[in-house]
């Protein structure tokens, strides 16, 4: 097992640079995940920690060596990619142990570690089947059982569950919470969905254009966000962000008929600062009595249920309501409530928290 330690990582492409100067220490046995949009760079930041990508400067360090011009193979890393890239005409043991088999790994070793992973993945009966008699489930247990056998110091994960669908998503993260529990081995692991992030991390990077926007655990990143863009990606459903005028210790929200709510800030600000009032869907209550924002949709789980607002002026809201509660009609009018100690504040010039 191995740390991992970027240092003012930067990834150009000819004039084009997608990784900005990226510091950052993953931790002996740490479960950290990279998490971002469509296109902020975390998958070929995983690529530069394998060596798959040519890093343009800074150094990349595994455990005490500085793995920054070596050789993916001389890296102590194994990757599971989002496809599973098994060979079909091998057997779930053949799949598993090729790599050692290249290697000229004794036999009985390979055996020995094969039998191993299956049983920590629960695949000691599908080791003589092929992959087309797999699950999706089965065929990526299969390729993370692959890497398990090379005894990797850090295991690097992109985006493994992107294929499967939503009930195999949900049971194969347990699985892989498991696996890192017994193996207690260094992970990273590349998403785009926060859900995965918030349930899998001991930390999250938060990633945008190529740059952290904030590194911490799931629920430093959840209830203290630094900025709006943070506040906004982490959560499910998303915050909730209403233009509001910030006085001294006072916020009007006119979008939703609240003039005078009071904050209690760190310090003192300019009189009348525009800023965003972020509020987290769970944080607000439907008044049956008001008369401000319309129902546009309500999505009933269940448990729980999403209630979709629209002011007049088009400002979108969502409010959590549990099974407990009255839920509305679509085309309703209708007020909030919220508990003003929960509401986040952000500048909208630079969109940075106000604490």
């Amino acid at each position: 097992m191995a740390g991992v330690k970027l240092n003012n990582v930067i990834k150009k492409y000819g004039e084009a640079q997608v990784v900005h100067g990226v510091d950052l220490t993953v931790e002996d046995g740490e479960f950290c995940v990279f998490v971002g949009p469509s296109g902020c760079g975390k998958s070929t930041l995983l690529r530069m920690i394998a060596g798959l990508e040519e890093t343009t400067s800074g150094t990349i360090s595994i455990g005490e060596r500085d793995v920054t011009t070596a050789a993916p193979a001389d890296r102590g890393v194994a990757m599971v990619f989002q496809t599973y890239a098994l060979y079909p005409h091998m057997t779930v043991e053949e799949n598993m142990g090729f790599g050692l088999k290249m290697n000229g790994v004794d036999k009985s070793i390979i055996k020995e570690k094969v039998d191993e992973a299956a049983g920590i993945l629960q695949l000691g009966d599908y080791l003589k089947r092929r992959p087309k008699a797999l699950s999706g489930g089965q065929r990526q247990r299969v390729a993370i059982g692959r890497a398990i056998v090379r005894g990797p110091d850090v295991f690097l994960f992109d985006e493994p569950l992107s294929n499967l669908d939503a009930e195999l998503r949900v049971e194969m993260r347990a699985e892989l919470a498991r696996l890192h529990q017994s193996l207690d081995s260094t992970m990273i692991y590349v998403t785009h969905d926060q859900v995965e992030a918030m349930t899998l991390a001991d930390k999250i990077v938060v990633l945008r254009a190529g740059q952290i926007e904030q590194v911490g655990s799931p629920m430093e990143l959840y209830s203290n966000p630094n900025n709006k863009f943070v506040a906004g990606f982490i959560g499910s459903p998303g915050m909730n962000f209403l233009p509001a005028e910030l006085s001294q210790n006072s916020l009007a929200l006119p979008a939703i008929g609240h003039d005078t709510v009071p904050v209690v800030l760190e310090s003192k600000t300019a009189d009348k600062l525009s800023v965003w009032a972020g509020i987290r869907p769970q944080s607000v209550r439907i008044n049956p009595e008001g008369n401000v924002l319309k129902v546009d949709l309500i999505e009933n789980l269940g448990g729980v249920s999403y209630v979709y607002l629209i002011t007049d002026d088009g400002h979108r809201l969502i409010a959590e309501l549990s099974q407990d509660e009255t839920l509305p009609r679509i085309g309703d009018k209708v007020g909030i409530d919220f508990d003003p100690s929960r509401v986040m504040l952000f500048d909208q010039r630079s969109d940075a928290r106000i604490r």
